[in-house]
């Protein structure tokens, strides 16, 4: 079975993250990127006639586009010689819903899809959410698209996609805001500053993957390294208290849920 075509609209990390992976799997991808200003990697893959650096448009078996949602209404039109009747759209645009795929692009076989940027190493999440007429086959293809991004998950219902995109698709930079606090913490206590950075990366990376590997919930492996009356206990109770860690993830998520929301009506 020949490969699909792909066009890939867009080679930021992204995108560039897919592409790589496409070229990285078995055969020989047929792969058109559209983009204006291609990076170095991007453009020795043209030279080395891996990718077909901005054709002519024709329609292709699948058409992903990865470029910020805010420019979406201005291109949209251009993107429509891409698109024949059984063309996939893989959308990776925050905020940018299914309906409005649909109607600008004329078409409804769209998939919209929230990864994040570990994605960019191959560690990331994507969840996709579809429209009604989009087929098993489809479904298939997509996934095995997004696979270079990491894990994939769905299709869910696409009303819960703004809070995906609040816990997922922005939850790395919570994690990156913890190091980055944990570290300055010690460094506050008297640790080096390379030994804080360290030590806080490193404790993220194992917790996650202890997470990641273990049957039960995080709340229980919580309580099981957590000592009653220990240094541990001690500072939870700081983090834990009233308006503590709980209380503002609840409202950072919330506030990146509305935002998403905001950035779909936007693009009406």
């Amino acid at each position: 079975m020949a490969a699909p075509a792909i066009a890939l609209i867009g080679a930021g990390r992204m995108g560039a993250a897919l592409a790589s992976g496409w070229l990285a799997g078995r055969g020989k991808p047929d792969i058109r990127i559209q983009d204006p200003k291609p990076t170095e990697t991007v453009s020795a893959w043209a030279e080395a006639g891996k990718i077909a650096l901005n054709p002519e448009p024709e329609p292709v078996d699948v058409l992903v586009i990865a470029v910020k949602p805010q420019l979406f209404p201005k291109m949209a039109e251009s993107l429509k010689p891409w698109i024949g009747p059984q063309t996939l759209v893989l959308s990776i645009m925050a905020g940018t819903r299914l309906k409005q795929l649909t109607e600008r692009l004329g078409t409804g076989h769209v998939i919209r899809v929230m990864p994040n940027t570990p994605g960019a190493i191959g560690k990331g999440v994507s969840v996709m959410a579809k429209s009604d007429i989009v087929m098993a086959k489809q479904l298939e293809i997509a996934g095995k698209l997004l696979k270079p991004l990491g894990e994939v998950i769905g299709p869910v219902d696409e009303k819960h996609m703004s809070v995906v995109t609040g816990l997922s698709g922005s939850g790395p930079a919570y994690v990156f805001l913890m190091a980055e606090a944990m570290a300055d913490a010690a460094m506050a206590e008297g640790l080096p500053a390379d030994l804080a950075e360290q030590l806080a990366a490193l404790t993220i990376e194992g917790a996650a993957a202890l997470m990641v590997q273990s049957d039960e919930a995080p709340s229980a492996l919580r309580k099981a390294v957590t000592s009653p009356g220990g240094t541990t206990q001690a500072a939870l109770d700081i983090l834990m208290d009233e308006g503590g860690m709980p209380i503002l993830m609840r409202k950072a998520i919330r506030a990146a849920a509305n935002r998403d929301r905001e950035l779909s009506r936007d693009t009406d």
